[in-house]
This record gives C-alpha cells, structure tokens and sequence, in this order.
C-alpha cells in the first residue's frame, strides 16, 4: 500500500481556526489534501494553500451544497492523483485523528465488501452548551455495519463513482442518501471501534440549535419522498414523526378544542409522557443525562416539523429549497 492511494477532501466555509485545526489534522500525513471553499470571507483560502492544500473555489452562481463541494473536491483529487483508491471526506470544522487514517484504510483493504468505514465523531467541547451535548450525543452511533455515514467518513472512489457521488442537489442528508444507492448497489457501510474526529459545532444559542433541526426536518422530508419506498423505507419514521408530533397532534389539540369543551387539549399530555418514556430508555442505555436529552428529543419535533413542511410546500411549488445554515461565522 502506498500512501498515494488515499486522499482527503476537506470541505468549508468561513471556518477561521476551525479549519486551520482540520488542515494540520491531514496536510501532515504525507496524502494529497483538497479543500473546496463556499465564498468564505476569512482567510479559508489562504490557509488551506499556506498548508499545503489544493484549493477548489466554488462557483457561487450555482447553489452552494455541502454534497456539490464533495463532489467537486474528489474531481480535483482525481486530477492530481489519478490512481487514487480511497477518499477521507472531512468537514472544516473537524480535526482528523492521527490514528483514523491508518486504522480506517486497514479495514477496506481487509474487508472488500465495504464501500465505507467511519469512526467515533465526537464534539470537542460538549459541555460547552447543552447544544453541543446534545451534538456529542448524536455523534455516537452503535458499532458494527449501519445504514449510512455522516459527512466524515473513508470511501472507496470506485464505489464512491459508481453510484455517481453525492447527490449536488442535497441541501442536508446527503450522506445517508449516498448510503442508500451505495447498499442497493451491493457494498456495505461498517462503522468502527475507532476515534475518528473531533467536531467543533459551535452552537451557542437556541436559535441556532432550532435551525439545525429545521434542516434535519427538510433532510428527513426530502429523504423519504426519494428512497421512502419499500423495502429501503429511507428516512420515514423520522419524516412521520416530525409531522406527527411537530404539526399534526397540536393542530388536533389546539384547533378542536373550540369543538371538544376544550378536551382536545388533553393531547398535549401526550408530550410529557414521551419524554418520560425516552428518558427511561436513555437511562437504561447508560445516558448519564437522560430528562436533558429526552426533553430536546421531544422538542426538536417541533423544528423538524418547519424544515418537514418547507420542503412539502417547495414540491408542491416546484421552487428548490436554499441552504439552511446555523453556524455562525
């Protein structure tokens, strides 16, 4: 195995020092580095070159997308190292392991059937807020084969171009829809016992928490309405949930309490008692803040219910949904 056979792709925007973590994180492992800027206006560009990095600066005239900036990041990887066999997908506000690399690329060249393999994604500084707990918390998916990837992971370009890349028109959950085309095509997705990186998320106030799962929202809407079918079912639970508990039960309670004497609002009993029963599996998951996360489990329904009904309105209208962005710069 040779070094060349691996590359990384780093995506970002107005990343500032989050991005310089992730550059030193890769641009020291003697393989080809890539980063694919959106119109940041900090100093992106220059940090990447001054690293050691090829930079691919995005047309903006087209829709920005995290799934067009990885696409157009393995194009230029595949220009400098046509014999490239592997690609680490990273984003720019993730710092690479020193382990991962070695470890992930290990595992493809043992495991032939696996199209990708990620790690442990951890936030760097989760007690920061209760946001970037709750981030932490997401993070941390079982082990062993899954479904789908997030935006950190090590694919195999061969897999990876067979199915055609990410989807560019994705404005969230590009991952997992890449994933779905990736299993129906025959390959696996194996996630490992393995530290990968560390996210830095940022996510300070609520109002930035509450646009993330408006995105999820739109992602899980825009997910079933392409693999919802069975047998895949991509994204359907998570879609009728959204509705259900975010739209549907307080619209019943709320507009036919005129109509019930005001029983209809007895629904929204049904809120606290979910949340009990979330908190009482987390607990028993060994969650060592279950009433916190069961609580913005529960709230986030209602988020996930705005981005569920944007992009229900965008089908009807046929206007193309615009990038749902909660970081600040």
């Amino acid at each position: 195995m040779t070094e060349t056979q691996t590359g990384v792709v780093l995506i970002g925007r107005n990343e500032g020092e989050r991005l310089i973590n992730a550059l030193r994180s890769v641009t020291t492992q003697d393989r080809p580095v890539v980063y694919v800027d959106s119109a940041s206006t900090d100093d992106s560009c220059r940090s990447a070159l001054e690293h050691g990095a090829s930079v691919v600066e995005l047309d903006m005239s087209l829709p920005f997308t995290a799934a067009r900036a990885r696409n157009a990041g393995l194009e230029r990887l595949r220009a400098l190292a046509p014999g490239i066999e592997r690609v680490m997908f990273v984003d720019g506000d993730c710092e690479v392991d020193p382990e991962w690399l070695p470890t992930a690329e290990q595992f493809l060249d043992e495991q032939e059937e696996y199209a990708v393999v990620c790690g442990r994604r951890r936030e760097r500084h989760p007690d920061a807020t209760v946001y970037n707990y709750l981030c932490d918390v997401e993070w941390n998916t079982p082990i062993g084969d899954t479904n789908a990837c997030g935006g950190d992971a090590l694919m195999r370009v061969e897999a990876f171009t067979a199915v055609n890349g990410f989807n560019p028109d994705l404005i969230a959950g590009e991952e997992p829809e890449l994933c779905v085309r990736l299993r129906g095509s025959g390959w696996k997705i194996r996630r490992i016992d393995q530290e990968m990186t560390l996210h830095d998320a940022e996510v300070r106030r609520f109002s930035q928490w509450w646009t993330r799962m408006r995105r999820s929202g739109h992602a899980y809407a825009e997910g079933a309405a392409m693999h919802g079918g069975l047998p895949e079912g991509h994204c359907v639970k998570q879609s009728r949930r959204a509705a259900i508990w975010g739209l549907l039960l307080p619209l019943l309670a709320i507009a036919g309490s005129p109509f019930t004497s005001g029983f209809s609002l007895a629904l929204l009993a049904l809120y606290p008692l979910n949340v009990a029963r979330i908190a009482v599996r987390l607990r028993a998951e060994g969650e060592p803040r279950p009433c916190t996360v069961a609580s913005f489990l529960m709230l986030a329904k209602f988020p996930e219910a705005q981005g569920w009904l944007r992009y229900q309105m965008g089908r009807l209208t046929g206007s193309r949904s615009q990038l749902i962005e909660y970081k600040s710069p």
